[in-house]
């Protein structure tokens, strides 16, 4: 039994509290101080060792996750400025990869930065945590992207399987409304935390999660056995994202997703087996959608 059919299985057992109860994230966490000179750096690797737990070993859902079924991710960390011995500031980069079907690579999700990541960390102090509450930003802002991977995780393999953690995430930041660290307002801009749990829980953006179901799920899961029929549901799904580009051009999930998948975008069309009609059709509608990468959609046409 594959990794992924396994999983599948999960997903249609009943919510359990008895058993054994595995974590649902396998996240890789670095925290890095390339900009930082002349300060003691053990404080650094402290802060690693506490968010890898944090994230890894706390239960994010009432799933029972075998360890092979544990959800890729990786959070990067890079502290760029030290405001006080206690306080710091810089950036977060956060990428979701899923399995798929019977294949020898991962899809990613979400590979986006989020350049709003500033908190208080006291070395060995608990990175305490309770859903509802702000106890801290930082915190704060590793719990709202373990839910926010969980949510775009169930989401590519039933439709709007993710919504419970899309909730918990909108939870998150619903807390740190009266907080006065950045990233959490709908007003400071148009591309935080605010704005990723608002495009997906918007009903009027329903097409965002119905394409992540229909290309995963529908569409490359399938493709391993009957690859034209998988890649015309890919397709499908990418124009199911050029009917929301049309209406709502400007809207940040969507280049979320084409941050995430752009390269896969082009690998799954620059295959020689598709007809040239199509790699002209899918070009087109890619250029469209993502004007500013148009060159990097020309390797589909120029493939042999």
């Amino acid at each position: 039994m594959t990794r992924i059919t396994a999983f599948l299985i999960t997903l249609l057992l009943v919510f359990s509290s008895s058993g054994l109860h595995s974590q649902e994230l396998n996240c890789m966490i670095n925290v890095s101080t390339p900009k930082l000179s002349g300060t003691d750096k053990k404080i650094f690797q402290t802060l690693q060792t506490a968010v890898y737990e944090f994230v890894n070993n706390r239960k994010w859902s009432t799933f029972n996750f075998k360890q092979e079924e544990r959800i890729e991710c990786t959070m990067l960390i890079t502290i760029n400025e030290r405001l006080s011995a206690d306080d710091f500031r810089g950036t977060m980069n956060v990428v979701i990869r899923r399995p798929v079907l019977n294949a020898a690579y991962n899809s990613v999700l979400l590979n986006t930065v989020d350049r709003n990541i500033q908190f208080r960390y006291v070395e060995y102090q608990p990175l305490d945590y309770a859903d509802g509450t702000f106890t801290s930003n930082l915190t704060s802002i590793l719990a709202f992207y373990s839910y926010t991977i969980i949510g775009f995780y169930m989401d590519s393999f039933s439709p709007s399987g993710g919504t419970p953690y899309f909730e918990k995430a909108q939870e998150v930041v619903n807390a740190a409304q009266n907080s006065s660290e950045p990233g959490w307002k709908a007003y400071e801009s148009d591309k935080n935390r605010y704005w990723i749990i608002n495009n997906y829980m918007n009903s009027a953006n329903s097409e965002l999660r119905d394409f992540s179901y229909r290309f995963h799920r529908l569409g490359l899961d399938q493709m391993y056995e009957k690859v034209d029929q998988g890649r015309n549901i890919v397709s499908e799904s990418l124009e199911v994202l050029q009917k929301l580009y049309n209406a709502k051009p400007n809207l940040y999930a969507l280049q979320l997703i084409f941050d995430a998948k752009r390269d896969e975008f082009v690998n799954i069309y620059a295959d020689q087996r598709v007809a040239p009609m199509e790699k002209t059709n899918i070009t087109n509608l890619l250029k469209e959608i993502d004007p500013a990468n148009s060159s990097k959609y020309q390797a589909i046409l120029e493939s042999k």
